[in-house]
């Protein structure tokens, strides 16, 4: 453990802002508690350097994004064939601030229960508030929480989306702060909307999130979609900003779960056999 960070959430790689509006000269960030100063020369090379350290940071590069890392990860980015389809539209929506753990905003990524309560008559609507039974698991070789089977009435799946539908999901969470969600594609039935969730963890209770979409629409602007999909998030940091704990809670009896909550369940799971301590409590009720 480095700084009271334990090494699951250290080794890990983590985006620190769309490469695209990184500006020239220095600008400061932040990551894990420690600051950070990120220097892009005028030919568009970067290096960023940690608080207290001599050298830079090593980086990465994907999804447009800036990856970073304070530890030594064993693996190389997630991948994600979709990213490099070249029929699908790439929209990176901005990156949000919120006052919560990383953790809880993954946890709510994989949460279809409050469709209806929280993003009413776009994402959910009474009366269809059941989740139906879906599978989860933790699978082993990659390292990756799925859930599948997932479905869910939606009124508004999607901005390309005319009338209400069945929507399918899947859920994949590929690090504790990554998460991707594949979902019914209005304009392909034989293909998935991709959105992705890349959490930066700032502090162990406030977060930066950088929601990213791969999609299949040749008819809504680029603004529209954006647009969608921050109103959508700006829904939910209402909620996770008034979330109590503000941690994410892994001992299971802090809260109580229901049957919608087999994803939460395994990804609280997960986290505690990865040893993953930052931005969660383990204190029992």
């Amino acid at each position: 453990m480095q700084n009271g960070i334990d090494k699951a959430s250290l080794d890990q790689w983590y985006v620190l802002d769309a490469e695209a509006v990184i500006p020239v000269g220095r600008s400061q960030n932040r990551l894990l508690g420690t600051d950070l100063t990120v220097i892009k020369q005028a030919d568009g090379a970067i290096e960023v350097f940690a608080e207290g350290r001599a050298k830079p940071l090593p980086l990465r590069h994907r999804f447009g994004f800036l990856w970073a890392t304070l530890g030594e990860p064993q693996r190389e980015i997630f991948p994600l064939p979709e990213a490099d389809e070249p029929d699908r539209r790439y929209v990176p929506c901005g990156v949000v601030t919120v006052k919560a753990s990383g953790l809880r905003i993954v946890e709510n990524f994989l949460d279809m229960a409050h469709f209806p309560f929280v993003h009413t008559d776009v994402l959910g609507a009474e009366p269809h508030t059941e989740v139906q039974s879906y599978d989860v698991e933790i699978r082993r070789e990659e390292d990756e929480v799925w859930a599948t089977n997932c479905t869910f009435f939606q009124p508004q799946a999607a901005l390309s989306a005319q009338d209400g539908i069945t929507t399918q999901y899947m859920y994949r969470v590929m690090t504790p702060f990554t998460t991707i969600l594949y979902k019914t594609c209005p304009n392909a039935t034989n293909r998935w909307d991709v959105i992705g969730l890349f959490v930066q963890p700032l502090d162990p209770g406030r977060c930066r999130a950088h929601p990213i979409m791969y999609l299949i629409d040749d008819v809504s602007t680029t603004t529209e979609l954006i647009h969608f999909q921050q109103m959508i998030f700006l829904q939910d940091r209402i909620i996770l900003e008034n979330q109590r704990p503000v941690l994410l809670p892994l001992e299971p009896r802090k809260e109580i779960p229901t049957r919608a909550d087999a994803s939460s369940i395994a990804y609280r799971r997960w986290l505690k056999e990865k040893g993953v301590t930052y931005g969660a409590t383990t204190v029992a009720a």
